[in-house]
């Protein structure tokens, strides 16, 4: 793709960012997903909407997507999204296997508007029994059934 469509796909997220302040659904954040030049994916940000705190743009557009493709798995797709990704949403592009990632916003602009997620990066960091949110393991070796059961079923789906 050349410059003129990523910036036409870049403005389809801001519009749904745009939109999304002006109807009150959550935050100003609004991202696409586009694969083989078509967008399958849309979202903003519903977090007040839906009282889901999981309702970034990002992740409402990848659940789009891979419903619009009924796959998990997003490989060869780009998403434009109006602001640099939180970790939530940076983890979930991941996890979708999205191949490239074009952001407006930066997480410094997101910060000055009280979206502030450096504290996030930072506690990621941090060794589990350091965070601010208390950590503690239990159960290991009840739970450690369930990966050998996995290891052992013939029929899962690996992602």
């Amino acid at each position: 793709m050349n410059d003129e469509q990523h910036q036409q796909f870049m403005r389809r997220a801001i519009t749904l960012s745009r939109e999304n302040v002006s109807q009150r659904n959550g935050g100003p954040f609004g991202a696409v997903i586009v694969k083989d030049g078509k967008i399958i994916g849309e979202g903003f940000n519903r977090v007040t909407a839906s009282n889901d705190p999981t309702a970034h743009a990002e992740v409402v557009a990848i659940r789009a997507a891979c419903s619009h493709i009924n796959n998990f798995d997003l490989s060869g797709a780009v998403i434009y999204t109006s602001c640099e990704p939180c970790p939530m949403c940076l983890s979930a592009i991941y996890w979708a296997r999205l191949g490239k990632i074009f952001y407006a916003n930066t997480k410094t602009d997101a910060a000055n508007i009280q979206f502030d997620d450096d504290f996030i990066y930072q506690e990621i960091a941090k060794a589990p029994q350091a965070r601010a949110i208390p950590m503690r393991q239990l159960l290991r070796d009840e739970a450690q059934q369930a990966f050998v059961d996995w290891q052992h079923n013939n029929k899962k789906i690996s992602y």
